[in-house]
């Protein structure tokens, strides 16, 4: 205990020494950051973003069997087909900042969980809840914006139904262990119409919808995943960047 003190107290003489001599010593040159030429807007993508839907065709998406996604292109928008089922990336992804811009049906119908469901999957295992939450009650870490039975949102900011809302999204995917075993929790960070709704928190495991979410190894990257919940919602302006 007597070394570490020591050893402690003379890095600290030393940093004080330092920064009284010559202030250059504490300045980092390399390696520099890399240029990313930013979005025109907020929700414009960057120049090292992937784009994964730019309203003009399904190219980057498919069906959960591998076959072509079915669900509706019109207005620069892709809209859920009732039955037509999920869809994926064709491309994978672990560590990501995402933008997704989604919309519920501006007709409302039905209540709690029956009205403008959907859910964005990362990785195909962790969904981030789509539901109008615009004055409709449901269970609290069930409405827009939580992690889906797992962690309620901090706060409610859905904008009325009809009306574009956005997701902007920094994810951790999870690392295991050799033999399998958990090494560190997935994590994310969520603004919901630019308000921050999960602060950079810890996701239990892979969302279930009975029982406690799981945490069974994984490969280091998946395709990221929309749900077909059968109400007719509408998703544009997706990008990606891989972190």
């Amino acid at each position: 205990m007597k070394k570490v003190v020591f050893f402690s107290v003379v890095c600290i003489s030393l940093s004080a020494s330092a920064q009284d001599k010559d202030p250059r010593l504490t300045e980092v040159w390399k390696p520099e950051p890399r240029v990313v030429t930013p979005g025109k807007t907020a929700a414009s993508a960057p120049s090292d973003a992937i784009i994964l839907f730019n309203g003009k065709n399904l190219d980057e998406w498919q069906a959960r069997d591998g076959k072509a996604a079915k669900w509706k292109l019109e207005d620069d928008a892709m809209t859920v087909a009732k039955g037509a089922g999920e869809i994926k990336t064709k491309k994978s992804f672990g560590d990501c900042q995402l933008h997704i811009e989604w919309r519920s049906p501006a007709e409302v119908k039905g209540e709690g969980q029956g009205r403008g469901n959907s859910g964005i999957f990362l990785m195909g295992l962790y969904e981030l809840q789509v539901l109008d939450s615009y004055n409709n009650r449901t269970y609290s870490n069930g409405q827009v914006g939580s992690i889906y039975k797992q962690l309620p949102p901090l706060v409610n900011a859905s904008r009325k139904p009809g009306e574009w809302q956005t997701y902007d999204i920094i994810f951790t995917a999870p690392q295991f262990n050799k033999d399998s075993s958990l090494k560190s929790q997935a994590r994310i960070t969520v603004l919901h119409n630019g308000v921050l709704v999960q602060n950079n928190a810890s996701i239990w495991g892979a969302t279930q919808y009975i029982g406690i979410a799981t945490n069974d190894v994984h490969s280091e990257k998946a395709p990221l995943v929309l749900q077909d919940h059968g109400d007719a919602v509408s998703f544009r302006n997706i990008w990606i960047r891989e972190l």
